[in-house]
């Protein structure tokens, strides 16, 4: 069974549910398994990505390829 047949029927039973308690716990486990995946994520990156990325930010800023949110403001009014 692939992984869309199975949400439709995850989601057909959750619909069917009547028990607080129930769709509470199962709220709860998704929660925390999706904060485990964002920090599994997170932690993935190695020192050197890390600072790669670092001195990319850097260099943008001494080199003027940055955006303040006064800026992004403008542009995007004038796409009204």
């Amino acid at each position: 069974m692939d992984l869309s047949t199975r949400k439709i029927r995850l989601i057909r039973e959750l619909s069917k549910l009547n028990n607080e308690s129930i769709i509470e716990k199962l709220e709860n486990t998704l929660h925390q398994e999706k904060k485990k995946i964002l920090e599994n994520d997170l932690n993935e990156m190695s020192i050197e990505e890390f600072n790669s990325i670092i001195d990319q930010a850097e260099d943008d800023s001494k080199n003027n390829r940055l955006y303040n949110a006064a800026q992004i403001i403008k542009d995007i009014d004038k796409w009204k």
